[in-house]
């Protein structure tokens, strides 16, 4: 305590720093019992400072970060020392320069969907704060408690910790600032200025705004966070000057197992590896042996480092760039630490939490910098018995398979459900070879199915005899009528005659129906739905393909320049059902923002509490308006919205009918209605007139410069290539058309079979093959002794958990042509093995984007979904397309330039990055990407957002 500060220099000084400089002054020329008397005329006041590892260290005093570091230190862990400057601090501060009112007039003109208004705002508390003294009583109890730290003038961190921050509902991380390598008082004094600045930057701002928190029993969740309510403390903690630097994770972030630890290591100090600025060394560990299970070593070309008053990044030297830097050990032992830090965090059925944790590597020895549970972690996978461990073989079907996961089967992403595989796949087939016989193709031209599963995965078998390929060819002197009359036969006969049918049972009452009448219903809609599939295939999805191709090579050979824009800026623009249907979504927040207590109501409520009310018809008890029951409003709104469903909610996720419809869970819809209702989205129609405008604009320039016989061909080709584009997406928004009377069929004769005891519950019917599923239905006919295949759907089940876990090969066996043709294009180009940091794919939509990854595994993942994240999926069909007003960028396993994903891409305006073969494993929810969606490249990154 009776150190001598250093003078501050007062040039170039603003009023503020001014002022802490005389603070200073005054302190440094005061004896030991003057300086304890400063404090101790504050004693009956609110603390403004408390040791670091204080017992009174709790989150609404000290901030996430800080209450985390009293606890890590309280359990003996390896924690740095310093303070805390509590949120009395922060207040005093605001208080003491009356900066609420700045704050409050600042926010009233911000606009989440408009980014610039949240910077101004930001921008002006900034100034404001930047101008504000610190109260000369508060910052003597900073210089006090930075004096009291061993050493002259030491080397510390300044953090900032949120009372919001770091709590395993919503994690605020990364809202605020850190500032390192900071000495002396003064520096100590502006860098916790400018951590309370910090509090206000425009993300922070934006995050506060959609961020959605438990308050009270009756109402689930509040979201926005009031300026009122949040206050920001600061931690300062000694800077260990880190030979090496980085994160763990207490359970993968990949796969979600919780018995596997993820070490992420860089050469420096920790900022690098935070800020995705090097990409570090990458180890998974077992946490009960300390086994290294895998270790990816990288070529760290950038390092952070101390200089002069803070960091910058400089290169590893050459020596180490390639060098593990952990080994197997220390690796072990941080793992150890891990596990001892998350059995500190106990949920209350007695768990260990996982966790974030920051760490150092100086001498020999670890430090724990900070630590924060995760909040988004996948589920691991479920417990597979031995019996059913995953395969090692992908067998063919025949000896002479040429198996292939392109076309219709991108529909499929899934292990196939047992019903869909030896029903829905038969009546496509049989449509196949009708098809065929319709194109005058010899009738055993086809012996075999073309639809197969390999280890419960869809494929396409190509792999034909070369008399049977010589039989199949004869259907190309029919290509000229397909492309005259196929779009008309499908839509004004197959599409028709499934409507039809669908029609025709949805009429009839299910329960008035023998199980037998059942089966026939079922059967009947699969059949118009086969033929309407394989039609589909036939008249749009080949011609799509071929005009837009065709197209392609026409406008680059006759009329692209540099600079132009790619030729599928000519096909945008045009309406298909997706975008009918985002704009009927639309069109209901518009109608909502009428009704200021409804559309409060919709944005305010979880979607999932709205799906539930929307099920049970039930009335919102909160729903008032002026303080009477709208009723009315709510129930205008429910008719609006399930006409919605009506009509927009049959689009598939998945071809498989054992997978629920959009209609069966609307919660994702709900959640793009509310970002329509509070303009985070933009609009559907503006988006449309620009690319129209664009599109004309596009066309007109090339017209200008053609003449002749090019501008006949470009003319011909545009025409036919734009009649065609919107009919793929048309198509495969229809194929669900019949599956919500099919799963309304099938699950009323799973309770029929659930109440003789055949299965346990209805929705273990998909788990039946078709044989069994009839069997079943004429013993409960005849009334005979039925049989129970419960233990038969539990061995499936384990065994389609087994089949989940596998990355099924695009091609089997791998052939990069077939019959001459480079099949690369069709299928996922990327490597599922690939351990570099860059995943290759098809740029199917142009631009660049940086942001956090969301990896979506299915509709049930949805809600995950923020504004501004990269969508990463498996694949995505129709019913995908709300998620697509979120996201910055696409990315995909399977997939190509004319998948779903791509036309919806570019629609939207959105970098797509398509087939990479293994996205979804590799890359990790909150995990930094790059998306080039003109070099059709993922770079990853190791930062997280934090």
């Amino acid at each position: 305590m009776n150190k001598t500060m250093p003078q501050v220099r007062r040039n170039h000084l603003t009023t503020a720093q001014q002022m802490d400089a005389a603070v200073l002054e005054n302190y440094s020329s005061a004896d030991v019992d003057q300086k304890e008397a400063m404090m101790e005329s504050k004693a009956d006041q609110l603390a403004y400072v408390i040791d670091l590892g204080d017992s009174q260290a709790t989150l609404e005093l000290v901030g996430g970060k800080g209450a985390s570091l009293a606890r890590l230190l309280a359990a003996g862990l390896p924690v740095p020392g310093g303070f805390n400057l509590t949120t009395h601090a922060y207040r005093e501060f605001v208080q003491a320069n009356e900066l609420m009112p700045v704050i409050l007039e600042a926010l009233q003109g911000i606009d989440p969907a408009r980014p610039s208004t949240l910077e101004q705002a930001s921008e002006a508390i900034g100034q404001a704060f930047t101008r504000a003294p610190i109260p000369a009583d508060l910052a003597n109890a900073i210089v006090q408690a930075y004096a009291s730290l061993p050493g002259q003038n030491p080397a510390v961190a300044v953090r900032s910790s949120a009372t919001a921050e770091d709590l395993p509902e919503a994690s605020f991380a990364g809202q605020q600032e850190t500032y390192l390598n900071v000495s002396g008082a003064g520096a100590v004094l502006d860098a916790v200025r400018r951590c309370w600045a910090s509090l206000w930057t425009g993300r922070a701002i934006s995050y506060r705004a959609r961020t959605k928190l438990p308050v009270s029993p009756k109402q689930e969740v509040s979201q926005g966070i009031q300026p009122d309510q949040v206050a920001l403390a600061v931690v300062v903690q000694l800077l260990v000057p880190a030979e090496a630097a980085g994160i763990l994770f207490t359970a993968n972030p990949v796969n979600g197992r919780r018995d596997q630890a993820m070490i992420s290591a860089a050469w420096g100090l920790g900022e690098a590896v935070v800020g995705g600025l090097v990409t570090p060394d990458n180890l998974v560990v077992d946490k009960t042996s300390g086994e290294v299970l895998q270790r990816d070593t990288a070529d760290k070309q950038v390092m952070t480092v101390r200089v002069n008053g803070g960091t910058h990044e400089e290169p590893v030297p050459d020596a180490l760039r390639q060098v593990p830097v952990l080994s197997d050990a220390a690796a072990a032992e941080l793992a150890r630490l891990g596990v001892q830090i998350e059995q500190l965090y106990q949920m209350t059925a007695g768990l260990p939490v996982p966790m974030d944790i920051e760490w150092a590597w100086l001498d020999g020895a670890f430090a724990i910098l900070q630590a924060r549970p995760i909040t988004a972690l996948p589920e691991p996978p479920a417990a597979v018995p031995a019996e059913y461990a995953p395969p090692a073989e992908w067998p063919l079907p025949r000896p002479n398979s040429q198996c292939i996961r392109a076309s219709i089967v991108e529909l499929m992403p899934n292990p196939l459900s047992p019903l869909f595989a030896t029903w829905g796949f038969a009546k496509v087939n049989r449509s196949l070879k009708e098809f065929l016989g319709l194109m005058a193709v010899s009738p055993d031209a086809l012996p075999y199915d073309i639809m197969v599963t390999v280890n419960g995965y869809a494929y396409q078998d190509y792999g034909m005899t070369a008399i049977q390929w010589v039989k199949i060819m004869k259907m190309i002197f029919k290509f000229p009528d397909i492309l005259r009359n196929g779009v008309r036969r499908w839509q004004e006969t197959y599409l028709p005659h499934y409507k039809e049918v669908v029609g025709q049972w949805s009429a009839q009452a299910l329960h008035d129906l023998s199980s037998g009448e059942l089966v026939q219903a079922v059967d009947q809609v699969l059949d118009a739905f086969s033929e309407h599939l394989v039609s589909l295939m036939a008249s749009t999805m080949g011609p799509t393909a071929g005009s837009e191709m065709l197209f392609t090579r026409v406008y680059e050979k006759t009329a692209q320049r540099e600079g132009d824009p790619p030729a599928a800026a000519f096909l945008l623009g045009f309406d298909s059902l997706p975008i009918l249907g985002d704009k009927a979504l639309y069109d209901l927040a518009l109608w909502c923002r009428k009704y200021e207590n409804l559309a409060s109501f919709l944005v305010h409520t979880p979607a999932q509490s709205l799906a539930a009310l929307l099920k049970d018809n039930l009335l919102p008890e909160d729903l008032e308006a002026d303080g009477t029951s709208c009723p009315a409003e709510w129930e205008s709104w429910k008719i609006r919205f399930c006409e919605y469903l009506e009509r927009y909610g049959y689009s598939i996720y998945d071809m498989d009918f054992a997978r629920p419809l959009p209609m069966d869970d609307p919660a994702p819809m709900l959640e793009t209605l509310k970002l329509f209702i509070t303009a985070q989205a933009d609009s559907p129609y503006e988006r449309q007139t620009a690319l129209a405008e664009r599109r004309q604009q596009a066309v007109a320039s090339a017209l200008f410069r053609l003449k002749g016989v090019k501008r006949w061909a470009f003319e011909k080709a545009l025409k036919f290539a734009q009649t065609q584009a919107p009919y793929r997406e048309d198509g495969i928004a229809e194929i669900g058309l019949g599956y919500p009377q099919v799963r309304r069929m099938l699950l009323e004769l799973g309770r029929r079979f659930a109440r003789a005891g055949v299965i346990a519950e209805a929705g273990d019917i998909y788990w039946l093959e078709q044989a069994e599923l009839q069997r079943a239905v004429t013993a409960l006919e005849e009334g005979s002794l039925l049989e129970s295949l419960v233990e038969q759907v539990r061995q499936r089940k384990d065994l389609q958990r087994a089949y989940q876990q596998l990355t099924p090969p695009p091609q089997l066996p791998p052939k990069q042509k077939m019959l001459g043709m480079d099949v690369g294009s069709m299928l996922a180009v990327g490597s599922v093995d690939s351990d570099g940091d860059i995943l290759k794919g098809v740029g199917a939509s142009p631009g660049e984007v940086s942001a956090p990854a969301k990896v979506l595994h299915g509709p049930q993942d949805f809600d995950q979904m923020r504004p501004g994240d990269v969508l990463v999926a498996s694949i995505t069909t129709p019913a995908w397309t709300p998620l697509f007003a979120q996201a910055s960028a696409v990315v995909t396993d399977i997939g190509g330039p004319l998948s779903h994903s791509s036309i919806v891409a570019r629609e939207y305006g959105i970098p797509a990055v398509l087939g990479t073969g293994a996205a979804t494993r590799r890359i990790r929810s909150g995990q930094v990407v790059t998306v080039d969606g003109s070099a059709g490249t993922v770079t990853l990154s190791g930062a997280e957002e934090r």
